[in-house]
């Protein structure tokens, strides 16, 4: 298979929490009209309803589907089940412009859609490393006996490598007499906060494809895309699938790496935010991922390692995954080190401690708990014996179904009411504009641990509060610009 690539000069970094997900790039040529075609997307999650909501501004006619019909219901009144900045207004213009409805019928997609996008969700086994793959297996399995001409069906969801190979099989064996279903690859690359950004103007468009025509019918899709200069990687759908896991499972490894020598730095006495700056300046380094804390999670990183591990296993390469085994045991550790850091705090004992967690989400700009270390941790914390109180401002409620005890905040200066400890989980904006000569005065204990390294730790020892970060020394010489 052909590897084709089409460079374009315009890169963003790959996360930025501060930055506006609707902001057009500096020097992205304008996206052009996309032909006329129509698509469906099976599966309204957080992949599927982006996708869907932002192929129907790139000018498709989109149905989404689902089997929850709650879910239908809301989107189809406009409603996201899950926060995300600008898309409820490209949600309402495309219902409103009649190029995106959404319904439950898989057999109605069959007849709708000339593509079909498989978004599904791929959650981790119940007690193995493995994804599970049932809901991507059951959406072919749906779909395949009710299309009405030939048919390519595309999957998005992050899936263990030779799943598409497994899928071609199953619904050449589905397919109505005479028709022909090619099943194709292409990964998504979605970052939660920034996801009309990364569906409208990607870092790059991978598909994994088994034959010429199946290019030519993606290129057609995303010509939009390719026109306004974004990447389009051709591959085969084995390569295809292991892009996003590898992607993910690299970027995993870059946080636990500064996060152990945190580790190191702490015992030595050094900085490691320093530290990463002077690294992060080798460009063949760079500095993203590079900040310390209390380790990554949400929906992807965590689970796609351990899919990867998983897959390796079965595929009898698993000492090829050491590394990664040890990424993911780091990565939980930073949890642990974060409780026994606020344990120290409180002189050796929580029990009866009043503790602010600023932050519940995984990440900021979205309201995703989906393995939050943040989360945890407060759950941890107060499960040793400590009144913890929690604000975040997007998250309250997803962090609330994951763990209901838990007691929230309707404000950051509410949360830090009378407590003798300050935990800073999630990097949200609004807590590094927050006073710390204010807060002073509304503790009962001046002490904050900054679990982001994200905070000014001059300011806070500054206006006279005990600050400890991740590997940070306070009034650690700043690099030279």
């Amino acid at each position: 298979m052909t590897h084709t690539v089409h460079p374009d000069p315009n890169t963003k970094p790959d996360t930025d929490p501060t930055t506006d997900p609707t902001t057009e790039p500096t020097g992205c040529r304008p996206i052009p009209p996309a032909p006329r075609r129509r698509i469906t997307v099976i599966g309204t999650g957080y992949l599927g309803a982006t996708h869907a909501a932002c192929l129907a501004e790139l000018g498709y006619e989109v149905l989404g589907v689902d089997t929850d019909q709650a879910k239908i219901d809301d989107l189809a009144r406009g409603v996201l089940p899950f926060y995300e900045p600008g898309l409820p207004d490209l949600l309402a213009a495309h219902l409103a412009s009649g190029r995106l409805r959404f319904g439950t019928s898989l057999r109605e997609a069959a007849e709708f859609g000339d593509f079909h996008f498989v978004c599904v969700g791929t959650p981790q086994r119940p007690g193995a490393p493995a994804a599970d793959v049932s809901q991507v297996v059951a959406a072919y399995r749906g779909l395949a006996p009710h299309v009405t001409a030939d048919a390519l069906i595309v999957g998005k969801s992050t899936v263990p490598v030779g799943t598409a190979a497994n899928l071609q099989s199953m619904v050449d064996e589905l397919a109505p007499p005479g028709l022909t279903i090619g099943v194709a690859w292409n990964p998504e690359f979605l970052r939660e906060g920034f996801g009309i950004e990364d569906t409208i103007r990607p870092d790059r468009v991978v598909v994994g494809v088994t034959d010429p025509l199946q290019e030519k019918l993606l290129r057609e899709v995303y010509a939009p895309l390719i026109d306004a200069g974004v990447p389009f990687l051709v591959t085969d759908p084995a390569t295809a699938e292991l892009v996003k896991v590898s992607a993910n499972a690299f970027l995993a490894t870059k946080v636990t790496f500064i996060n152990a020598i945190a580790e190191v730095c702490d015992a030595a006495g050094a900085d490691v935010a320093t530290l990463a700056r002077a690294i992060g300046l080798d460009a063949r380094i760079g500095p993203e991922f590079l900040r310390a804390g209390i380790g990554y999670g949400g929906g992807c990183l965590p689970k796609d390692v351990r899919a990867l591990i998983g897959r390796a296993d079965e595929l009898g390469v698993n000492s090829a995954v050491s590394l990664l085994r040890a990424v993911d045991s780091i990565n939980m550790r930073q949890r642990s080190r974060l409780v026994s850091l606020a344990v120290e705090e409180c002189g050796g004992d929580v029990l009866g401690r009043r503790i602010a967690v600023l932050g519940a989400a995984f990440k900021p700009s979205t309201d995703d708990v989906r393995d939050s270390p943040a989360l945890n941790i407060a759950a941890q914390l107060q499960l040793r014996g400590a009144a913890v109180v929690v604000y975040d401002p997007q998250a309250r409620e997803t962090a609330l179904a994951e763990f209901p005890t838990l007691r929230h905040a309707a404000s950051a200066v509410a949360a830090l009411d009378g407590v003798d400890l300050v935990l800073h989980l999630t990097e949200w904006p609004e807590f590094a504009r927050l006073d710390p000569v204010e807060l002073r005065g509304i503790v009962r204990r001046p002490c904050l641990i900054d679990g982001r390294n994200a905070l000014d730790p001059q300011a806070w020892a500054g206006a006279g509060w005990r600050y400890r970060g991740i590997g940070r020394r306070v009034g650690a010489p700043r690099l030279a610009a």
